[in-house]
C-alpha cells in the first residue's frame, strides 16, 4: 500500500489507542510483575491472528506476522514495566496503585505495538518475511531484554534486525530523533560498603566514622571523571541512595551507599571498577575503616546499527505525514534495548511527546510526567512503516531475502 496512508489509519485507531494507554496507565506493573498488562496484549495480538507465544522471559509476549513465503525477519519492541515512583497528577486516568506509575512513557510504548500489530495485520500478510511484535518486561533496571533473548525471542524465525522507540518530551511531538552509533550509555550498578567502627558522637576518636569515611569518598569518586578519564570522554558516577548509622548520639559503624557508573565507551566501561576499587580503597584506608565495593554488570552501550539509521531516516524522509527527523548526541541514559544491538542490527529512536502544555514537558521519571497523547498515530505509523521497509529493501521479488 501507499505508506501515506499508514498515518490515516494510524489515526482512525486513535480512541482506541487512547483507551489502551490510559487503561495501561492506571494499572502500572513493575518488572516482571505484568502479568495483567501482558494478558491483554497476548489477547489483542491472538484477536488479529498472530501465532502469539506468551511467557517469553517471563512476563513477555511475542507475536509474529508470518508472510507468505520465507524470508526476512524484521522484529519491532516495545517495553510494558513501569517504575516504583508515585504518580503525582491529578489526571482522571492517573495511577490507581500506590507507588507505581507509567512515568517513562512504557505505557505508549505498549500501545503503539498493539497499535502497530493491528494495523499490519489488517494490510494482510506480507508477500515475503515476517514482522514479529517484541513486547518486552523489566526494561527498567532488570533487563528484561536478555530475559527475553535467553527465552529464544530472536529465534524461531531467526531475527535480521529490529527497531524500538521511546517517548521524548524534550522533542515536539512526533519529531524523530536519532543518534548514529552510540545512543544510549553503559549503565552499572554500583555498591559501596564503608567498613567503620562504632562509638559514641562525644568521643569519636575512638571509633572509626563511616559517614565522615563515605563524604569523602563520594568527594572523591568525582575525581574520576575530573581528572582520571580522558575529558572527551564522558563519565557519569552517581551515588543516587545512601544508608548508615542508628542515632544522632553514636558513631555510624557502617555505610551502604548504591549508584550507577555510566559511560559511552566499552573500553572506559572496562576500566571503571578497578578505577573505583583504587579511589574507594586509598579513601577508606587512610582513616582506618574497610571497604566492600560490588560492581554489577548492567546495561551495554547502545549502538544503533549505521544502516538501520538510514533505514529509519530514509523512511520518514519518505513520509509526507512525518515532522521530519534530526540527528542527536547520544544519550546517558541506560537502555536494555543494547541486549539486541549486540546479537542483531538494531536502530532505537526517539520520539517527540511534548506540546505546548507544560504537563507533556516534565522529564522521564519525573513524578508529574505526561505525554501528548496525539504522538501514538505518528508511533504507530512510524514502527510500521519501518517495517515494511526493511521487508521491501531485504526481499527479492522471488520473495527470498535480498542480497
Amino acid at each position: 500500500m501507499d505508506q501515506s496512508q499508514l498515518y490515516q489509519r494510524a489515526q482512525a485507531l486513535q480512541p482506541q489507542l487512547i483507551a489502551w494507554r490510559r487503561d495501561f496507565h492506571r494499572h502500572p506493573e513493575i518488572g516482571y510483575e505484568e502479568f495483567r498488562t501482558s494478558e491483554i496484549v497476548a489477547q489483542h495480538l491472538e484477536s488479529l491472528g498472530l501465532e502469539v507465544t506468551r511467557n517469553v522471559g517471563k512476563t513477555g509476549v511475542v507475536g509474529l506476522l508470518r508472510g507468505e513465503t520465507e524470508g526476512p525477519t524484521f522484529a519491532l519492541r516495545a517495553d510494558m514495566d513501569a517504575l516504583p515512583i508515585q504518580d503525582q497528577k491529578s489526571a482522571e486516568y492517573s495511577s490507581q496503585v500506590e507507588g507505581k506509575a507509567h512515568l517513562c512513557g512504557h505505557d505508549a510504548h505498549t500501545t503503539i505495538l498493539m497499535g502497530a500489530a493491528e494495523l499490519l495485520t489488517s494490510l494482510g500478510r506480507p508477500k515475503a518475511g515476517n514482522i514479529k511484535f517484541v513486547f518486552q518486561p523489566a526494561e527498567e533496571g532488570l533487563a528484561g531484554a536478555r530475559a527475553m533473548i535467553q527465552d529464544g525471542v530472536l529465534e524461531n524465525p531467526k531475527v535480521d534486525a529490529i527497531a524500538g522507540l521511546h517517548m521524548t518530551p524534550g522533542q515536539d511531538t512526533g519529531t524523530v530523533g536519532v543518534s548514529k552509533g552510540v545512543a544510549f550509555a553503559s549503565a552499572d550498578r554500583l555498591v559501596i560498603r564503608v567498613l567503620g567502627k562504632g562509638g559514641h558522637a562525644a568521643r569519636p576518636h575512638e571509633g572509626i566514622d563511616a559517614i565522615a569515611v563515605s563524604a569523602q569518598v563520594i568527594t572523591a569518586l568525582q575525581n574520576l571523571a575530573s581528572r582520571m578519564i580522558d575529558p572527551l570522554e564522558p563519565v557519569v558516577v552517581t551515588i543516587g541512595k545512601i544508608t548508615g548509622g542508628y542515632m544522632g548520639t553514636a558513631i555510624a559503624p557502617e555505610v551502604e551507599m548504591i549508584g550507577t557508573v555510566r559511560t559511552l565507551s566499552q573500553a572506559i566501561r572496562e576500566r571503571m571498577p578497578a578505577l573505583i576499587e583504587q579511589v574507594v580503597n586509598g579513601v577508606c584506608s587512610s582513616f582506618g575503616a574497610g571497604h566492600e565495593v560490588i560492581y554489577g554488570d548492567g546495561y551495554p552501550v547502545v549502538v544503533n546499527d549505521l544502516g538501520m539509521v538510514d533505514l529509519l531516516t530514509e523512511t520518514v524522509d519518505g513520509l509526507e505525514w512525518a515532522k521530519g527527523w534530526s540527528s542527536i548526541p547520544p544519550s546517558t541514559g541506560g537502555e536494555d534495548f543494547a541486549f539486541y544491538c549486540e546479537q542483531i542490527p538494531g536502530v532505537f529512536f526517539r520520539l517527540g511527546s511534548g506540546n505546548e502544555e507544560e504537563r507533556t514537558r516534565y522529564p522521564l521519571h519525573h513524578p508529574m510526567f505526561d505525554l501528548d497523547e496525539t504522538v501514538m498515530p505518528y508511533g504507530v505509523g512510524m514502527l510500521s512503516a519501518v517495517a515494511l521497509e526493511y521487508l521491501s529493501r531485504h526481499t527479492t521479488s522471488e520473495g527470498e531475502h535480498g542480497k
